[in-house]
């Protein structure tokens, strides 16, 4: 095909909405209601971290990261959802779509790389207690999260720069935001390349992460089952909230699946919005989670509303 007879794309029809302007404004309502109270947990969650001087140390220093990462993934999506909504086109430019694309699997990838380490500190803090302060040391733990971070965002800058530059033979993704299998299907040429670079990187961001968090509980398991009761009891609180936020990442990625295995144009938008758990789920609950389950954020939480009434007049 020649180069001439490709399509020149410069925006995105998002097929994957509801027609139906009574639907339309109800899950846009929800939409609304769900993003403004992901901002305010994570807001909120974020603050009590950086107020509490009791709240330092790995562990929050990998919460307030979480969060941060957890405000990006959410309005990566939600505020132009709830735009499209409202409006009669349902489109995104050329250049918003990969944009999306770049903070959306930034953010997946992020998200575990960071329940990675925190599972790696609760492997040190109950498998070597006397040689915790030693091996996670906040410079340590900083420079892991960087890493995180900056290996998180190159990674899916080079797949967003390889999509970017396929031709396209048309404009219209069957989804509710822009999603890079879509993108390569719509290509007129041999996308092999992008996929044999997304199976690898596949296999590096999340089965390597997962193999590290499996190992380390299954390390947790087996001291625990030679200790006492009241060890086990305390080891368990340890690492509830982690493996809570851990489960709720794995729900969010399999309703994302899930969510696109299906064709939006042939079933309501009510089963596509199962792909938006991804970004909804674990940003939604995983403050809540950890402000409810551990301790020293529950007395953090309480000194920072003791503080505010006192300083009312």
């Amino acid at each position: 095909m020649m180069e001439g007879s490709y399509n020149i794309t410069t925006t995105f029809i998002l097929s994957g909405f509801e027609r139906n302007t009574t639907s339309a404004l109800l899950y846009f309502v929800c939409s609304f209601v769900l993003y403004v109270v992901t901002i305010f947990v994570n807001a909120f969650l974020i603050a009590v971290l950086f107020l509490e001087e009791n709240l330092r140390g790995p562990m929050y220093t990998c919460l307030c990261h979480l969060a941060v990462n957890e405000l990006c993934g959410s309005t990566a999506i939600l505020p132009h959802l709830m735009i499209n909504l409202l409006s009669e086109s349902k489109t995104i430019s050329y250049n918003a779509c990969f944009a999306q694309l770049f903070f959306i699997y930034t953010y997946g990838t992020v998200e575990l790389t960071v329940l990675t380490v925190m599972a790696y500190d609760r492997y040190v803090a109950i498998c070597n207690p006397l040689r915790y302060g030693n091996i996670m040391t906040n410079e340590k733990t900083h420079k892991l999260l960087i890493i995180a971070w900056v290996y998180s965002s190159l990674s899916t800058l080079i797949v967003v720069v390889l999509s970017h530059r396929l031709p396209l033979c048309s404009s219209t993704i069957d989804k509710l935001f822009c999603d890079n299998v879509t993108i390569m299907n719509m290509s007129c040429v041999d996308a092999s390349i992008n996929n044999i670079l997304t199976i690898l990187l596949i296999f590096i961001d999340v089965v390597i992460p997962l193999l590290v968090i499996v190992y380390s509980y299954i390390r947790i398991l087996t001291v625990c089952l030679k200790a006492s009761k009241e060890a086990q009891a305390k080891a368990l609180n340890t690492c509830l909230s982690h493996l809570l936020t851990f489960f709720i990442f794995i729900i969010g990625v399999f309703s994302m699946v899930i969510g696109n295995r299906v064709k939006s144009k042939n079933v309501p938008v009510s089963v596509s919005i199962l792909s938006l758990g991804f970004v909804i789920i674990p940003p939604l609950f995983n403050p809540i989670i950890y402000g409810m389950k551990t301790e020293s954020i529950r007395t953090g939480i309480k000194n920072i509303l003791r503080k505010t009434i006192v300083s009312k007049p």
